[in-house]
This record gives C-alpha cells, sequence and structure tokens, in this order.
C-alpha cells in the first residue's frame, strides 16, 4: 500500500476547496491542485466540509448494552440506585469486552478517533473491565485512541480493597487515575482525595474526577482539588468531570477562575436535566472545558449515541448557543479542546497533525452541528476506515 494519500476537493472548516497531502499517517500539505505523487491514493472529497476527526472525552465503553436489546429501566432516582442496579445487571451474562469493542467500533464509523473512557474497578469485578479496556485499546492501536480511566465506580474508601484494585489496574496498563464523589459516596472528601491523588502522584498518571456533588458540596470538594493539585504541581493533569456544582452555586466565577488558575480542565456531558459548567464563563476565566456523552445505552440511561456532532448539537443548546461562531464552540468542545483537554497531541487540520478527519454534507461548521449529517468519510491514522457510516477496515 502507498504511504501517499491526496484527498482532492474538500473543505476544511467551511474554507475554500483544497486538496490534503498524507505521507504515512501525517497531514502533509494542505492547498489547492496539489500534485499527486507517484503511487499515491486518490480520495475525491466532492466539496464536503471537512472537520478534525471527533474526540470523546468522557464516556464508559465499559457499561453500554449496545447490540444486547432493550434493557427496561425501573431504576431508583439516587445515584446509589443506580450504582446497585447496575452491579446487579453485570451478573448475567454481561461481557465488557464485546461490550466496549461494539461501541468504539459505532465510534470510530461516526468519526471519532480519540476516546477517554472510564473502567469500572471494584471488590465484584476486580479489573476485569479496566483490563478489557486496556486490551481493547491495544487492539485498536492505529485505528484508534483509547484513554482507560480506572474507576471506582461502587466507591472508594467505603470499600476496603478498591484503592488496592486501582493501584493493579494502574500495573495491569490503565492510563489515568479516577475518582469518584468524595463527600457524596466515600463522605471523606479529604481521604478520598488524599487517596486518588496519592495513587497519581505515585504512579505519575493523570486524575479525572467525577463530581456530580451539587452546590456547596461540590464547591468545597472543588476546593480541596485545586488545592492539591497544586501543591502537588499536577497543573494541566487534572479533570472534573460534570461538575455540576458550577452551575448551581453564587460563587461560581471565583471557582471557575480558581480552577484556571490550577489548570484543571471540565469535562461536561450537558445533561437537559442538570444545572452545568457554563462553557462561556469557563472560557471567560481562561479555564479549559469540553464534553464526552458519559454512558451510552445502558443501566444509568437509555439515551446518548456514539457521535460526537450530535453530543456537540445537546452541548450548544443547553448552553443557548444560536450565533454561528457561539456554535463553532460547541463543535470545539468535542475537537480541538478535547484534544488538549485529554492530551491528545497531534491533533486538528493543519500540516503536522495526524491524519484524523471527517466529512460531512454541510455549508459551515454551525450546519454541521446543527444538523449532524451523515459521514461520509472517516480518516484515521492517514488511513481510510469508514465510508457513509460503515467500517472499510
Amino acid at each position: 500500500m502507498s504511504e501517499h494519500l491526496l484527498l482532492r476537493n474538500c473543505r476544511p472548516m467551511g474554507g475554500a476547496a483544497v486538496d490534503i497531502l498524507v505521507v504515512g499517517d501525517t497531514i502533509s500539505t494542505i492547498g489547492p491542485g496539489l500534485a499527486a505523487p507517484d503511487g499515491a491514493m486518490l480520495e475525491d472529497g466532492q466539496g464536503l466540509l471537512a472537520l478534525p476527526a471527533f474526540v470523546e472525552g468522557h464516556t464508559h465503553l465499559d457499561k453500554s448494552r449496545w447490540g444486547m436489546g432493550w434493557w427496561t429501566n425501573e431504576v431508583g432516582p439516587l445515584l446509589i440506585d443506580r450504582i446497585e442496579s447496575e452491579r446487579a445487571a453485570r451478573r448475567h451474562g454481561f461481557d465488557p469486552a464485546r461490550q466496549s469493542a461494539r461501541l468504539a467500533e459505532q465510534f470510530l464509523a461516526r468519526g471519532t478517533t480519540r476516546i477517554r473512557s472510564f473502567a469500572d474497578v471494584d471488590t465484584e469485578i476486580g479489573t476485569t473491565h479496566c483490563d478489557a479496556l486496556v486490551a481493547l485499546r491495544e487492539a485498536l492501536r492505529g485505528r484508534m485512541d483509547i484513554q482507560v480511566v480506572a474507576f471506582p465506580q461502587s466507591g472508594l474508601l467505603v470499600r476496603p480493597g478498591t484503592l488496592d484494585l486501582l493501584e493493579q489496574a494502574l500495573r495491569n496498563g490503565a492510563d489515568i487515575v479516577g475518582g469518584l464523589d468524595p463527600s457524596g459516596i466515600d463522605r471523606d472528601p479529604k481521604g478520598h482525595l488524599d487517596a486518588v491523588f496519592g495513587l497519581a502522584e505515585k504512579h505519575g498518571k493523570p486524575l479525572d474526577i467525577h463530581l456530580h456533588e451539587p452546590g456547596e458540596l461540590g464547591a468545597f470538594a472543588l476546593e480541596l482539588t485545586v488545592e492539591r493539585t497544586l501543591a502537588l504541581g499536577m497543573q494541566g493533569r487534572v479533570v472534573v468531570s460534570h461538575g455540576f456544582c458550577l452551575g448551581d452555586v453564587a460563587r461560581a466565577p471565583a471557582l471557575y477562575a480558581a480552577l484556571a488558575e490550577a489548570g484543571i480542565a471540565i469535562a461536561t456531558t450537558a445533561p437537559p436535566s442538570r444545572a452545568v459548567p457554563s462553557i462561556r464563563s469557563v472560557r471567560a476565566a481562561g479555564g479549559r472545558i469540553f464534553a464526552g456523552n458519559d454512558g451510552i445505552r445502558d443501566t444509568w440511561t437509555p439515551y446518548n449515541m456514539p457521535d460526537m456532532l450530535q453530543r456537540a448539537m445537546l452541548v450548544g443548546l443547553k448552553n443557548e448557543f444560536r450565533r454561528d461562531d457561539e456554535i463553532a464552540w460547541a463543535l470545539a468542545t468535542v475537537t480541538d479542546w478535547a484534544a488538549e483537554g485529554c492530551g491528545f497531541d497531534r491533533y486538528g487540520l493543519v500540516p503536522g497533525a495526524r491524519a484524523d478527519l471527517v466529512l460531512v454534507e454541510a455549508e459551515t461548521v454551525a450546519e454541521a452541528v446543527v444538523a449532524t449529517p451523515p459521514r461520509r468519510l472517516v480518516l484515521s491514522h492517514g488511513r481510510v476506515v469508514a465510508q457513509d457510516g460503515m467500517l472499510t477496515s
């Protein structure tokens, strides 16, 4: 196979039609009327809009029941209800390796080439879910990048032995330490944060903390997280996921500023039912924010799709983005900002970046977000991996 691919007649980010020359897995040159190197593979972009391939910044591949048939949700309203329901359901023929692979392939077919996924670790399943995701990461290497977060979904300190299992998951290849509601679940914010920051520092790993806690309870956890991040010099290596408290406390502006100072990024899923961090406020404070789907067709929720254009649309709706330039921010939460927040390198539609891109039928970025059109072509690592929503390799 030739190491050259020439994609003719496409419009990066809605600009003028150009050609994109790919050498190996890298964008080499972008410009009009490029000459095709000898033996180059040619692809006709048909004047379609070219976008950088999408980044899923927060999901749970190991939980999805995609392809398993409909699961009737009769779960109670509390967070602990969802946790216990999930623990019960996975005892009956649930294969995390199969389900993670199914969902990852659906993401790829729709133009997502980089994913940060949490994987449950607890005293009932041990590290099996996390190990399955590590194996999937290796199996998909060269087609998709997956960051694996070892995640104590059922609690950390309230389930003795979980911290040791998290450490084992890191030894087994997990990339990131996960944390969860230090007050609401573990009821020991100092102990929980000491544990997860200590694990991250010991193994030289980043940290991503689920923070569902509302109001002042969540604000207190954020303040403790900022203090530890600065004290340990972990700026740029900590993410707070959800951060619902930022949408419902009066002193949110001060918290946004503190998070920005500590280099802590926010991952939002922009659910319609909760107060959420404001993208305008985060960016005004100089902070970072990106987006993800959270669970997809699992025991927590029947909603969501492995489609980051749809997620960008929902982010735009939640943040009341109407202007085209604002809708471009919604796209950024699943492209550039997500790549930066997760630490994925060589990203973008520029020479020197890895050749990951998507062609869609739309005039502009804003139209692509609000219409969520079909993906006509997906390029990953310089190779065509999907056309018209179907995987080709």
